[in-house]
């Protein structure tokens, strides 16, 4: 292990690295690769219900729940682990096995199967948490190892790196699907796409645990001197409760607070579901097509992305941030009901295009408003961390909601149409906050 200075070019980009390491599970596994497999799963065997649970479900409700357990476990982690993390004497400890946890889970989607569907949802579990506890320790680590000027730089490089590291494997992911045969990858057109995709998710295990080790080289093991107690594991609740009564005497602030709850859980729940949508509601000529498809539309969303958070920069600065997000929660409304007369891949492209423009624009712009609207105060940790959590918790209930409705309806339609819903009483919460707070960005 290298004993490097704060703020070395080598311990900065050994931390931004892990982003490589990382990021190949949030889009590999949770955006592309995995909601199209298990899709296929389920239309090889000619039904979309299982018996899980004691009960009958609808296959993409089954994914839905089973997601929303993960998110409300991450919830209920994130407090402790924050909480150890500002005291324990090995951070890296810590970082590594949620690290494991979760590159070894996505190894274990190899063998994910319908007959064995309780211990293959298992391995979904845990590769989530895994990602998201890592996540905890790693984001931690970036007051330790860069100083305040070098913070903002260091981020967004280990951002960039990280995109480009997870596309790089989903094209290589994409061709083994979709050319098997030119890997070796052998069975017939169905079975040998769906082999490449456990292969896809094996690749993106090992990548997880191998590129990592170059992070682990270089971070020290974190601050030294400091015991976990009882009173230490349960700080993270206590700083929590704390906001909460510090939001009493800020209405603003809780205003913007609820209304980014209201809005945020339909954001990400459409983030998480997207796929499986396509997958299911979209027809596709081929199956060939629907795999194709779906991660272009991915990697649209990835791209556009990023040209909606700068064009959403330049509208607030120009209109302020709350008018800004008022009507990009428009947008949205438009967006969730125009989804339930969705049926032909060139309609999903171009609503792709769409989420993408203002997915990138409202998580961005939603981050820095709650920013700008904080008291002065020098414990700006306990603040994010009460809106890492409420966004979390948002996660649960969309979630939640949008599993229920599909597995009463039979239909993610009426699901996404509900969403809606959502970001129109985000728009009235955000009417009643003060907009002469934030003139400008």
């Amino acid at each position: 292990m290298a004993n490097l200075e704060k703020g070395s070019k080598k311990l900065l980009n050994a931390w931004a690295f892990y982003d490589w390491a990382n990021s190949v599970y949030s889009l590999v596994i949770a955006s592309a690769i995995f909601p199209i497999f298990y899709g296929a799963l389920f239309k090889m065997e000619g039904y979309l219900h299982i018996d899980v649970f004691g009960t009958t479900l609808k296959s993409t409700a089954l994914i839905s729940f089973v997601t929303a357990a993960a998110f409300l476990m991450v919830a209920f982690m994130s407090p402790l682990l924050s909480g150890i993390a500002d005291y324990i004497g090995n951070k890296k400890l810590f970082l590594k096995f949620f690290c494991y946890l979760g590159s070894l889970s996505c190894i274990g989607l190899y063998w994910f199967s319908l007959e064995h569907i309780y211990i293959s949802l298992l391995f979904y579990f845990f590769g989530l948490i895994g990602f998201w506890g890592s996540l905890v320790f790693y984001n931690s680590y970036l007051p330790d190892i860069a100083f305040p000027e070098q913070q903002d730089k260091v981020s967004a490089k280990g951002y960039s790196i990280g995109y480009i590291g997870s596309v790089l494997l989903l094209i290589i992911n994409l061709a083994m699907v979709m050319k098997p045969d030119f890997f070796g990858i052998t069975g017939s057109d169905g079975e040998a796409s769906i082999k490449a995709m456990r292969y896809s998710f094996v690749m993106v295990g090992i990548w997880w645990i191998v590129f990592s080790q170059y992070t682990y080289y270089y971070l020290p093991k974190g601050n030294k001197g400091h015991k976990v107690t009882k009173a230490v594991v349960f700080n993270g609740f206590r700083e929590l409760k704390k906001v909460w009564h510090l939001l009493e005497e800020n209405i603003s602030l809780k205003r913007y607070l609820i209304s980014f709850f209201v809005y945020s859980m339909a954001v990400q729940t459409v983030m998480l579901i997207a796929t499986y949508f396509g997958e299911q509601e979209i027809t596709w000529k081929t199956d060939s097509e629907k795999t194709t498809g779906l991660i272009i539309s991915i990697l649209l969303i990835q791209l556009v992305a990023v040209l909606g958070a700068i064009l959403t920069s330049k509208a607030s600065e120009k209109f302020g941030n709350i008018p800004t997000l008022i009507f990009i929660n428009c947008i949205w409304v438009v967006l969730c009901t125009a989804a339930y007369f969705l049926t032909l891949p060139i309609h999903f492209y171009i609503t792709a295009a769409f989420v993408g423009l203002v997915m990138g624009g409202i998580q961005a712009l939603s981050r820095s408003t709650y920013s700008k609207m904080l008291p002065k105060t020098n414990d700006t940790a306990s603040f994010f961390s009460f809106y890492d959590v409420s966004e979390k918790i948002g996660i649960v209930i969309g979630m939640c909601i949008y599993g229920i409705i599909d597995q009463v309806t039979g239909s993610p339609r009426f699901a996404i149409v509900f969403l809606a819903v959502f970001f129109i009483i985000g728009i009235i919460l955000l009417n009643r906050v003060p907009k002469k707070i934030l003139v400008k960005a």
